[in-house]
């Protein structure tokens, strides 16, 4: 079966048993790099969740945030901050691994920027990711130029936040070489 083809999640094939995890990177958005399948269905296609770290000051956001990712991606929100001291110190000490960090511009105290270019020079191989609602042309190209990976606004971009979660989830997974394929279900 090819990608554009993908049997809906928990059809039943007679070539194979059930085909309940693929969809194409078209179906989830185009905000994917890639058209190859995606698993959404942990159970069938079981993925080390990615390690996430939110610096978010707002408590209820960041609730929302840690329950809707970890719902809906592949994630393990591993720590978070509410100030941009606090996020440095997280981010610098060894022990602490992650694989993506969110952070909005707007902080307690310092700057969400102050944290990007303290994850930039840390030069890890975890992504960086702004998630604002001050996405102005402006701002997002500011972000990128500092290294951010992406930037989202939070009042309409949470769906392409959670596709790009999926997709780095994958990507790691991928990276690794665990040799998953979609004939594998």
């Amino acid at each position: 079966m090819s990608a554009v083809e993908a049997t809906p999640v928990g059809t039943k094939d007679p070539h194979n048993e059930v085909r309940r995890c693929f969809l194409t990177a078209g179906d989830i958005g185009n905000s994917l790099r890639s058209d190859g399948p995606l698993c959404v269905d942990p159970k069938a296609c079981p993925l080390e969740p990615a390690k996430l770290f939110i610096v978010e000051d707002s408590p209820v956001i960041l609730d929302n945030l840690k329950a809707t990712l970890e719902e809906l991606a592949p994630v393990l929100v591993v720590g978070s901050a509410a100030d941009e001291s606090a996020a440095r110190l997280w981010l610098h000490a060894p022990a602490n691994l992650w694989d993506l960090v969110i952070i909005d511009i707007f902080l307690k105290s310092g700057s969400g920027l102050g944290v990007l270019r303290a994850a930039m020079q840390l030069k890890h191989h975890g992504k960086r990711v702004i998630l604002t609602n001050y996405a102005t042309d402006d701002m997002r190209d500011r972000c990128l130029k500092l290294g951010a990976d992406r930037v989202f606004d939070k009042s309409n971009q949470i769906d392409d936040l959670i596709e790009y979660c999926v997709r780095l989830a994958h990507d790691n997974r991928d990276s690794k070489g665990c040799g998953h394929s979609p004939g594998a279900h």
